[in-house]
């Protein structure tokens, strides 16, 4: 017997942080839940279905439209802006399209609606606008924002961040709703309500901004040690106890072999790539520019990832990567 829309959530996005966001959500919901999944890519969800037999009923949907119909919650974690405008707008299959056609049909149920990536501002705001006019009641739909922080090695520890944009008028009621699954792919103490719809996203690429050029400082800092013949190992634990402590040197430090599990100690692999910091980057930029905040530092970090990029050598791998470009390039 198929699931109610009420027992039913739905994930689409399947990548690279998807994929193991989605596998923790369908080990916490309880073997009482149907999970739904969707993604381009068909070996990705064969290979989930494989991958959590047992715990709890899978299926695939093609579309979003397909998703919020079957699903009272539905959760994407999509690549970038063209991607969730297809999702959510789409006049066939889209998301609000499946609202809109629950309404017609006087399904009044509450849909709760989750973007978990990294999308620009006006993206956000615009998915917004049009879930707020559809013909279902305002209480009865709401979409937030609550994009993640922590990267694939928090996506499989289920330890990620997540900053959420809620509309106050939504907050009390729906925020806990919205923690309660949240908290199977990250931590409870890092689940936080950041304001409105869109502030979720505004704080994520703020933090981004900061980690993008952390991500650089801290690889220019331990390349000095480096060529100055310094124990990296030991100049790490000295920043890590000092003024210069920060996420990169504590959490993912560039250097290869300093720490274990970490994408620099695995030939830069399995992280953050470099193209995607940059973009993130770009995006602090733009929001910048956009409230009127004057920045320094953007630039010549875009310009150092830039010429890291155009490099085969370190095209496609982790951002810390930096670090080897620095070290393997002329002082100048």
């Amino acid at each position: 017997m198929p699931s109610s829309p009420a027992d039913t959530v739905a994930f689409i996005g399947i990548g690279v942080m998807g994929y193991p966001m989605a596998k923790n959500l369908r080990a916490g919901l309880g073997k009482d839940k149907t999970l739904l999944i969707c993604d381009v890519s068909k070996e990705a969800l064969n290979r989930f279905q494989k991958e959590t037999e047992g715990q709890g009923p899978v299926e695939v949907v093609d579309n979003g439209f397909e998703a919020a119909k079957a699903a009272n919650t539905i959760i994407t974690m999509l690549p970038g802006s063209d991607v969730v405008k297809s999702v959510y707008l789409d006049p066939e299959t889209g998301i609000l399209a499946a609202v809109e056609a629950a309404a017609r049909e006087g399904n009044t149920e509450h849909k709760l609606v989750m973007e978990c990536g990294t999308i620009e501002s006006d993206t956000i705001l615009a998915v917004a606008k049009v879930a707020q006019s559809t013909s279902l009641p305002a209480d009865k739909l709401t979409f937030v924002d609550a994009p993640v922080s922590g990267g694939p090695m928090g996506a499989q520890a289920g330890t990620l961040t997540f900053m959420v944009g809620c509309s106050p008028e939504a907050s009390d009621r729906v925020f806990p709703i919205v923690k309660s699954y949240l908290s199977h792919m990250g931590s409870p103490d890092g689940i936080f309500l950041c304001g409105d719809v869109g502030a979720g996203t505004a704080f994520k690429i703020i933090n981004n901004y900061l980690s993008a050029i952390t991500s650089l400082a801290a690889s220019e800092a331990l390349n000095i040690g480096v060529k100055a013949g310094l124990d990296p190992k030991l100049l790490t634990d000295v920043i890590n106890v000092s003024g210069g402590q920060c996420w990169v040197t504590s959490k993912s430090n560039p250097v290869p072999g300093v720490q274990e599990n970490v994408p620099s100690s695995r030939g830069y692999e399995g992280g953050f790539r470099i193209e995607l910091c940059a973009k993130v980057l770009g995006m602090g930029k733009k929001l910048a520019s956009d409230v009127g905040a004057r920045t320094v530092l953007a630039d010549p970090t875009l310009d150092a990832f830039a010429e890291a990029i155009a490099d085969s050598r370190y095209k496609g791998k982790d951002a810390r990567v930096v670090y080897k470009w620095l070290n393997e390039s002329e002082g100048k």
